[in-house]
């Protein structure tokens, strides 16, 4: 994966920062809930291959136990709504609210190490609309498109035209597919564009249509200089008669030194304050781990992968986490149920206890193929693990599959869950994807529980 490089052209002041960790329980904000911890993600992929390692318990204990930003970054039109509504659903069934970060506009980074994204807006929408699909409708928080509004030296006046266009109609769109997520544009850092500069961008790329702005992505600022700066954004925003807008902020690495952005091998950088929607501030959303600690910028390492290395300095002189919150059984609003498929896909028989059912949908086809989604539902009991399993109609032949482990033998397909979608509470869903060459069809399916 990709990541942003925020603060490259930017002249960063040298700040002296303290690590602040919010551990009381004063609300703020918009969003209430407990943000959702991934456990496959690859900080905790690294602690699980390495427990030896000297490092992996300070990992394990200061990093891999806080919950952080999913990116989607690469442009995958046939399989991103799998891939966010599998992520969105293991969320929604442990009652968390989960933080997707959207990177994947054309001319992303304006080419630098993090270049990529749609290779035209056209594609780009299509993309956007199918992830938007994928989103349930309980909250999740959208970081959208880091870089996109403070970086726009690379545009012409017609593509920034293009691109606030393009951003206008992301933020819509996932509104419009669930009223309760929760969408922040890119505002840069502190240290970057000015802040009534900043505020014009945002009013020109359609924060009038989303919840807010994020600052801070990929950088290190502290805490209090970024507040300072969002509190000055949503002043001219007021002014220019856009009201009701409020920050989250990037504190993921933000604990210890300042400046220099390029710092992969920065080892007076820290984690900064741990992941929490109960801010205290009227004006901030979130302290969010949008960068996860330990993914580089591109500078030493490959940009977005995991350094041990890295993630152990940031860690190793940080305090520990507080004491998690009683864990939250239901998200801030209702989903619907997932169990049934529609009239014309048949499903598993109803669950018993420590059972679960599998139902069908074809989610596209074209001449020659078709793309299947199929929801596992947990029983009467929680489930450890899941295995659906049915039979290929003639001339059929699955290719891929995502959010599970594909095998096939003859015309017998199976699917079992990944190490972050097996554990269901009772009722709870789990959703895979799959591509087949053939005629779309709805598959007989059985469901077996671990």
């Amino acid at each position: 994966m990709t990541r942003s490089r925020t603060a490259v052209l930017a002249t960063c002041a040298v700040v002296a920062a303290g690590i602040g960790f919010a551990t009381g329980t004063a609300d703020a904000g918009t969003i209430s809930g407990t943000l959702y911890r991934d456990p496959d993600t690859a900080a905790a992929r690294w602690v699980a291959a390495n427990g030896s390692d000297p490092r992996a318990a300070v990992i394990r204990d200061r990093i891999v136990s806080q919950p952080s930003s999913r990116w989607l970054s690469n442009f995958n039109v046939g399989t991103v709504r799998s891939e966010v509504s599998g992520y969105v659903g293991a969320a929604n069934a442990a009652g968390q609210i989960p933080v997707l970060t959207v990177y994947g506009i054309t001319n992303r980074d304006c080419g630098g190490a993090s270049s990529g994204g749609a290779p035209d807006l056209t594609q780009y929408q299509t993309w956007i609309s199918n992830l938007a699909a994928g989103l349930a409708d309980r909250t999740v928080v959208i970081i959208l498109e880091p870089d996109s509004i403070a970086l726009l030296t690379c545009l012409s006046s017609s593509e920034l035209a293009a691109r606030n266009q393009a951003l206008r109609t992301a933020t819509r769109t996932i509104k419009s597919a669930n009223p309760n997520a929760k969408v922040y544009l890119d505002a840069g850092h502190s240290g970057w564009n000015s802040a009534g500069d900043q505020a014009g961008r945002l009013v020109a790329a359609g924060i009038a249509d989303a919840d807010g702005f994020y600052t801070n992505v990929s950088n290190f600022n502290p805490t209090s200089a970024e507040a300072n700066y969002g509190r000055a954004i949503i002043a001219s925003l007021n002014g220019q008669g856009v009201t009701g807008k409020r920050q989250v902020i990037d504190t993921s690495r933000n604990g210890g030194a300042s400046g220099d952005w390029c710092g992969d091998d920065n080892t007076d950088r820290r984690i900064g304050q741990y992941p929490t929607v109960n801010t205290g501030d009227a004006n901030i959303d979130g302290y969010l781990w949008v960068k996860p600690p330990g993914e580089a910028d591109g500078c030493r390492y490959a940009a977005g992968s995991f350094q041990p290395d890295l993630a152990y300095s940031l860690a190793s002189n940080a305090p520990n986490p507080p004491s998690p919150s009683p864990s939250v059984t239901s998200s801030p609003s209702s989903s619907p149920s997932a169990s049934s498929s529609p009239s014309s896909s048949p499903s598993s028989p109803p669950p018993g206890p420590g059972a679960c059912t599998a139902a069908y949908r074809t989610t596209g086809s074209w001449q020659g193929g078709f793309q299947g989604e199929i929801t596992v539902t947990a029983g009467a009991s929680r489930i450890n693990g899941w295995t659906v399993t049915w039979t290929l109609a003639g001339g059929q032949s699955v290719s891929q599959a995502w959010n599970g482990v594909l095998s096939t033998s003859g015309s017998t397909v199976t699917v079992r869950n990944v190490s972050w979608n097996g554990g269901l509470a009772p009722g709870a869903t789990a959703q895979f994807g799959f591509l087949a060459s053939g005629a779309a069809s709805a598959p007989g399916l059985s469901c077996a529980a671990a």
